[in-house]
């Protein structure tokens, strides 16, 4: 019999071929193109609780296309069970794992082809790194957003249930509302309802054309997210057939492409790391920071989602996804870049009939902003660049300045919001939580979120070396490099010193004379870190400065 695996070929692959029939395969399926199906399942983390019925329908769609799939699995923390405590330094870290958790499974069984199937945040770039590093036909499919909560006639998302915090604790609620809305956050399974890290670099998984078209924003519980994986699996039998690998679709023009979406959507910061790791894996070399902001500074933002705006994934998908968008950007996209669909993505787009004119998603002659959603600052107090999201910051905020209050924590700041200890004005710096210094450059979630709920994110700042969750709204600063850890100016900040932040003039400084900083750094220590043993210790020692993508990077180029 003709296999098509060249490891269960002949002789050699008959001792393969016998421990595949131990679990039923026959001779015939074992002759087919064999497909991983990288299942990142768990009951732990509702974005991925429906995976395993997704996984089902893209295994009946590669073997309705004439492929055996083999199912495994790798891990899926959830950001928001994660948030707050010693799990939060694990989140990013973890990105890195999975990479190679599937590198080592795919390159053990030598698999001709796989689907990825993940939604969370570190979990699909994680994915995606893999597919770059890896080279072979690659499909990513993720497992779709929730529907948001409903409260008092609006639409919210899970983090109504931080906010709500505040209320209580300045009177607006009791504690009975406050458990109806715990009850009533997170209404099904599915990534969270907001433009989120999550939905996010869903979307970047369909402009580096990884995804099959409008897959990214179908919400989890639809239907069409099962017909969506349907198709999935018999996209990857025709990628197999092609040849077609996934260094041919993740480009430098493809990655341009994902930047501009990301910009035109006002996504998550964290997509601007995880594009450099993506990037790096697919064997392009570094991705500077100053990229993305010309890129910025080219791209207008065309639509709008919470917490940008009232507006959800689910009024985003009914508006038309991230094809809507793209459709719209098409002047200023890489049209030629080829696709799992085995065409370019203009073909791609030529099928799209955008829905009506509506507000959540706007012609690229009438944009929220003329420039794009995220931006790149730099500055004395971050050389290296910084990271900052002015889709999410109110027009009054757009250029700020205040006195420093510095903490070392991010549980000390919370507390200091909380017992109503920050002023209107103060500029809330958080050091020691970058990469190294985190380590694991924790999200700073609570403190904007508290700062919201206390009625103060409207007139204070927060500044870190670590990073932001894509749910926050606010003026935040966050990936300053290099981290305080690494003895940057950003390590020298005390209280009082006087802070500007220009979003427009894309600068970030620390009005303190260079006489007074030198004298600081004689005095400066790097702290001591009391780090678990285990894999953080591992990332603490070998991940690369924010400005590089945070990557845990053990090889030489």
């Amino acid at each position: 019999m003709e296999y098509f695996n060249e490891l269960l070929r002949g002789d050699d692959g008959a001792l393969k071929r016998a421990l595949y029939k131990s679990m039923g395969f026959t001779d015939e399926a074992l002759s087919r193109p064999i497909i991983a199906v990288v299942n990142s399942y768990t009951n732990a983390t509702p974005g991925h609780a429906n995976l395993n019925q997704v996984a089902d329908q893209v295994v009946r769609g590669i073997e309705s296309a004439g492929g055996t799939a083999m199912i495994f699995s790798t891990i899926a923390p959830c950001d928001g069970i994660a948030e707050g405590h010693m799990g939060m330094r694990y989140i990013l870290p973890s990105r890195d794992i999975i990479a190679s958790s599937v590198e080592c499974m795919v390159r053990a069984h030598r698999f001709d082809g796989m689907v990825l199937l993940g939604s969370c945040d570190k979990i699909v770039p994680g994915m995606l790194m893999a597919a770059a590093r890896l080279d072979i036909p690659s499909i990513f499919l993720n497992g779709g957003p929730m529907y948001p909560a409903h409260y008092q006639g609006k639409d919210y998302d899970g983090n109504i249930v931080t906010e709500a915090i505040g209320w209580k604790k300045r009177g607006v609620i009791s504690q009975e509302e406050f458990s109806s809305i715990e009850d009533l956050a997170e209404p099904c399974v599915g990534s969270c309802a907001m433009l989120g890290t999550a939905n996010t670099m869903g979307m970047v998984a369909e402009a580096l054309g990884m995804s099959l078209p409008g897959c990214a924003a179908i919400p989890a519980v639809d239907s069409k997210r099962m017909q969506m994986a349907y198709k999935t699996g018999c996209a990857i039998m025709k990628l197999v057939d092609m040849g077609l690998s996934s260094r041919r679709i993740i480009t430098s023009k493809s990655v341009e492409n994902a930047i501009r979406l990301v910009m035109s959507i006002g996504g998550s910061t964290n997509a601007i790391m995880h594009l450099q790791a993506i990037y790096k894996e697919a064997g392009l070399g570094c991705l500077p920071l100053s990229r993305f902001d010309e890129l910025s500074r080219t791209t207008p933002q065309i639509a709008s989602i919470y917490p940008s705006s009232p507006y959800d994934m689910v009024d985003f998908y009914h508006a038309g996804g991230a094809p809507g968008v793209m459709k719209k950007l098409m002047p200023l996209l890489n049209l030629g870049c080829l696709t799992v669909t085995g065409n370019t993505l203009g073909e791609n787009l030529e099928r799209v009939v955008c829905p009506c004119a509506c507000e959540v998603i706007r012609p690229l002659d009438n944009p929220f902003s003329q420039s794009g959603g995220i931006a790149v600052l730099e500055g004395n107090l971050a050389p290296l660049g910084a990271i900052v999201k002015p889709a999410a910051i109110p027009e009054k905020m757009q250029v700020f300045y205040g006195k420093a209050r510095v903490f070392h924590s991010e549980l000390e700041s919370v507390q200091a919001i909380l017992n109503e200890e920050i002023q209107p004005g103060t500029c809330i710096v958080l050091q020691y939580e970058g990469p190294k210094g985190g380590p694991g450059m924790p999200e700073m979630y609570r403190p904007m979120k508290a700062l919201e709920g206390m009625n103060l994110s409207g007139s204070c700042a927060i500044i870190t070396d670590g990073r932001f969750s894509g749910s926050n709204r606010g003026l935040f600063v966050g990936h300053i490099s290099p981290e305080a850890y690494e003895g940057g100016v950003f390590a020298l900040i005390e209280d009082g010193d006087r802070i500007t932040i220009d979003i427009p003039g894309r600068k970030i400084e620390l009005l303190v004379s260079q006489d007074i900083l030198k004298e600081r750094r004689k005095n400066w220590h790097r702290p001591e870190k009391d780090i678990p043993d285990g894999y953080l210790k591992t990332y603490h020692t070998l991940a690369k400065s924010a400005a590089e993508g945070a990557m845990v990077e053990t090889y030489d180029d």
